[in-house]
C-alpha cells in the first residue's frame, strides 16, 4: 500500500485520506447547489457547511426547511441523523481523549464518517502509537476531507442554477456511506443495528418530516445494544467456563 511508503503520521492520514475527495466534492457541490435553489445566499450555504459540517444532516434540515417543516422538527430530524457521532466520540476517547482541550475540541468539530472510519482502522492497525502521532495522523485525514468540503461548497453555490441537480452528483451520497458502513459491519451488534436502523426507516418512509429515519435510528441503537450485551454475556460465560 501506498501508505506503507510515508513515514509520517500526518502524511499517511493525507494519503488515506485522498479518495474521499471523489465522494466529498461531487456531495459538497450538490449542497451547494441545492442550498441556493432553496433560497440560500452564498454565504449562507458556505456558513451552514462550516457551522454544521455533517453532509446527511444538512440535507435533511434543508429538504424540512424548504417543506416549512417545524424548527422543532427540523432541529430534531438533523440532530437524529447524527447520533452516530456520538458513538463515533466514545469510540475516539481511548485514542484520543487525554490530549489538551483545545486538540479534543478541534477533534470533535472534524470527527465526521470519513475520519473516523480512517481513524479506527489506523488505530487498530497501530495500537503503539502515541496520542500526539494519533492527532497528527486525524490531522492528515481531514485534510483532503473537510476542507475540499468547504471549497466545493462555495463552488456549488457560487455556480448555483448553473449545475442542474438532474446531472447526477447526488450518487456520492449512497456511495459515500456504503464505503464506510461496509468495512465497519465486522460483529452481529454491528449488522443488527444496520439492518434493524435500515428495516424500521423504510418501514415508517411513510411518516412525515423524514420521521421515519429518526425511528429507525434509535431502533437500530437500541437492538444494536442490545446484541453488543448479549455478545458480551456469553463470551463471559464461557471464559467463566474454560477457567
Amino acid at each position: 500500500m501506498a501508505t506503507r511508503r510515508v513515514k509520517s503520521p500526518y502524511g499517511r492520514g493525507v494519503v488515506d485520506g485522498l479518495p474521499f475527495i471523489f465522494v466529498v466534492a461531487p456531495f459538497a457541490l450538490l449542497f451547494g447547489v441545492v442550498a441556493t435553489e432553496a433560497g440560500l445566499s452564498i454565504f449562507e450555504a458556505l456558513a451552514f457547511s462550516v457551522a454544521v459540517i455533517a453532509g446527511a444532516a444538512q440535507f435533511t434540515a434543508l429538504a424540512l426547511m424548504t417543506e416549512h417543516a417545524p424548527v422543532i422538527v427540523v432541529l430534531a430530524s438533523a440532530l437524529a441523523v447524527n447520533l452516530r457521532m456520538a458513538m463515533y466520540s466514545a469510540a475516539m476517547t481511548p485514542h484520543l481523549g487525554h490530549l489538551p482541550v483545545w486538540k479534543r475540541s478541534l477533534v470533535a468539530y472534524f470527527l465526521v464518517d470519513q475520519t473516523y472510519a480512517l481513524g479506527t482502522l489506523e488505530f487498530e492497525a497501530r495500537p503503539s502509537q502515541s496520542a500526539a502521532d494519533k492527532f497528527a495522523y486525524f490531522l492528515g485525514t481531514l485534510t483532503p476531507i473537510c476542507i475540499p468540503w468547504y471549497i466545493f461548497t462555495f463552488v456549488g453555490a457560487w455556480a448555483g442554477a448553473a449545475i442542474p441537480t438532474n446531472l447526477g452528483l447526488d450518487f456520492a451520497v449512497p456511495v459515500a456511506f456504503l464505503a464506510m458502513i461496509g468495512p465497519m459491519l465486522r460483529t452481529p451488534a454491528h449488522m443488527s443495528a444496520a439492518f434493524t436502523g435500515a428495516a424500521v426507516s423504510l418501514a415508517m418512509a411513510w411518516l412525515p418530516y423524514n420521521l421515519g429515519l429518526i425511528a429507525g435510528g434509535i431502533a437500530g441503537m437500541v437492538v444494536g445494544a442490545q446484541v453488543e450485551l448479549v455478545t458480551e454475556r456469553r463470551a463471559a460465560r464461557r471464559g467463566e467456563a474454560g477457567a
